[in-house]
């Protein structure tokens, strides 16, 4: 069996399972000696909505120190001996070369939780993966089991970087703005019910919850040495999971330049900075192009949705055929083929995205932006007026 695609996570965290155990909080650590403490620190003192600690054995944290250079492991265990009533469980591994990397790390801890999970609470049991460089928000798990109680199979939570590089700044906040007038676009035209508005757009390593279901269901975190929690996002999105990106779920995490992946946010840090230095801006899609987009899509999943109706639908199946130059009848057996519609909607939107003419539309993502609060000022939504009229200067500003 190829070893970058199950590593063995069967000898990590073998303690006692508290009974009580609902979800577990996952995070690789290495090399982060100066940040860990404020990463157990905002775990540890997890609270309710009115304040009250939740109780200490409904959730744990699984901290598996890996490869270091520093003393990150010297300081868990002191952190561990300092807090003995906090459910903090450490391991250490030295992997080898090959397989030293974020994906084999997180795939070991989020195994390892699923395990665990599946000796207390079962399918329903909650893992939740964090980084060490970051802090999660005070009631950051009791809003995770809110959305889950709700019938959430994913929570991907709002991550806000600390401290972002002047030259980073204006091309990050220019970016979380065109995502949010995006995903607030989506949101109107083709509106999703375990999803709705208000919501973001981020489901990744510094913030993601699972069911071990879903966990299951998706294939697990692939192994692969970055982007691995983009990879599981596209998984999950391929089985139609219920992904609600929740604005309350919120963790604050590090900007720095040096990352310890070879692509991450500390990679688009340095390519927003560079950006600058060069007097460069961000191509992005059009209004028109995401109005089209987003139209068609929902138009396919009615489709989909009624697939056995095709009597009543074979003109709108002719009408959407012509508009992606395809077949009607191969459009129609693609979605009578396929179980999920992300699936189906994924390679859509890949053939959509290499039309030439598509990439010759691609607009200044200032001009961009222009359009959207023109088009969304009559709209009376609150939210979306708030990004208008606030200056733009950090990214709480238009963080929802």
């Amino acid at each position: 069996m190829d070893k970058y695609l199950s590593p063995d996570a069967s000898f990590l965290f073998n303690v006692p399972v508290h009974p009580t155990l609902k979800l577990s909080v996952i995070v690789p650590a290495k090399d982060e000696s100066q940040d860990i403490s404020m990463t157990l620190d905002a775990l540890r003192n997890q609270t309710d909505l009115k304040g009250n600690p939740l109780c200490p054995n409904s959730y744990e944290v699984l901290v598996l120190v890996n490869n270091c250079s520093d003393d990150t492991l010297q300081v868990c265990k002191s952190y561990q001996k300092d807090y003995p009533l906090f459910v903090l469980h450490l391991e250490y591994v030295a992997l080898n070369t090959e397989v030293a990397h974020i994906g084999t790390v997180r795939r070991m801890l989020m195994d390892a939780a699923y395990r665990r999970l599946n000796m207390s609470v079962g399918e329903r049991g909650i893992i939740v993966s964090t980084d060490a460089d970051s802090q999660v928000d005070k009631n950051w798990i009791q809003h995770i089991l809110v959305e889950m109680e709700k019938g959430a199979d994913v929570v991907g939570g709002r991550i806000l970087p600390r401290d972002v590089p002047l030259l980073s700044k204006q091309h990050h906040l220019q970016d979380v703005t065109y995502r949010l007038f995006q995903t607030r676009l989506e949101a109107e035209i083709d509106p999703c019910s375990s999803n709705p508005w208000p919501r973001h757009f981020q489901c990744f390593g510094p913030s993601l919850a699972v069911t071990c279901d879903i966990y299951d269901r998706a294939g697990r975190l692939p192994v692969i040495p970055y982007l691995e929690d983009e990879e599981f996002r596209k998984a999950l999105k391929r089985i139609d999971a219920k992904i609600r990106h929740a604005p309350e779920v919120r963790v604050f995490t590090s900007s720095r330049l040096k990352g310890r992946v070879e692509f991450g946010f500390s990679v688009q840090l340095k390519h927003w900075t560079d950006m600058s230095s060069n007097h460069e801006e961000q191509m992005v899609d059009t209004l028109d192009t995401l109005i089209f987009k987003f139209n068609l899509k929902s138009s396919l999943r009615n489709i989909w949705l009624n697939i056995d109706n095709y009597s009543v639908l074979h003109v709108e199946v002719l009408r959407l055929a012509q508009l992606m130059n395809k077949e009607s009848l191969s459009l129609l057996d693609s979605l009578r083929s396929s179980q999920f519609f992300e699936s189906f909607w994924e390679q859509i939107d890949v053939d959509f995205h290499s039309v030439g003419a598509q990439k010759d539309a691609l607009r200044p993502i200032s001009e961009v932006i222009r359009s959207f609060r023109v088009y969304f000022s009559g709209s009376g939504n609150t939210i979306i007026k708030k990004i208008m009229v606030a200056p733009i200067s950090t990214a709480d500003a238009i963080a929802v």
